[in-house]
């Protein structure tokens, strides 16, 4: 099936800050063609991790396979339970250069940081500064997916308690990991002058 069982959805993209026992990323997406003011999809459904190889690789080599116009604009669309870890970000930051006809936008459930905590920010500020767009998913987004890409039998999409909260807290953290070091130097130092 194109589509996911819901438990499998609710289990894997919930918002959690402490999401122990969820060890697999799952990726939803849809692909389209921009022609002037208008866009035609071509492609959506999921995917997830495959033994040794991480999803963010499978979804790259799937589209690789396609042999895309250089001539025409594509834009891509991920939903992912997991923010791409330091490997998979350089990888698709060196995609989206190949591939200059081509714009990414991410919207990430939960944001991953492994042992070394420094590693996956830089992994995300490179993949930012390749041109992808990441932002944490909102109610909006859940909304969007859950008709989307779940086998939903006409059920409602409904918020669980802290959804919104969790998500906002996360954007912070996110927005603290894209913006550029030397304003973040710059808030520390006027949080210090102020006595903060």
């Amino acid at each position: 099936s194109l589509l996911m069982k819901r438990k499998l959805f609710l289990y894997n993209f919930k918002n959690l800050r402490w999401a122990k026992g969820r060890r697999e990323t799952y990726l939803c997406y849809v692909v389209k063609r921009r022609d002037s003011a208008t866009s035609c999809s071509l492609d959506f459904g999921y995917l997830r991790n495959k033994m040794g190889c991480h999803v963010e690789v499978l979804f790259l080599r799937y589209i690789s396979a396609w042999n895309l116009d250089p001539g025409r604009c594509y834009r891509i669309t991920w939903f992912t339970s997991w923010s791409p870890c330091y490997d998979c970000a350089r990888h698709v930051a060196d995609f989206l250069r190949t591939y200059p006809n081509l714009t990414l936008r991410i919207f990430t459930a939960r944001l991953y940081f492994c042992e070394d905590r420094k590693a996956e920010p830089e992994g995300l500020r490179r993949l930012h500064k390749a041109g992808a767009q990441i932002a944490i998913m909102t109610f909006k987004d859940y909304f969007y997916c859950w008709n989307t890409f779940v086998e939903n039998r006409e059920k409602t999409f409904k918020a669980w308690e802290g959804l919104h909260e969790n998500s906002v807290h996360l954007s912070r953290k996110l927005r603290r990991i894209l913006l550029p070091l030397y304003e973040v130097d710059d808030l520390r130092d006027a949080f210090k002058t102020l006595g903060l």
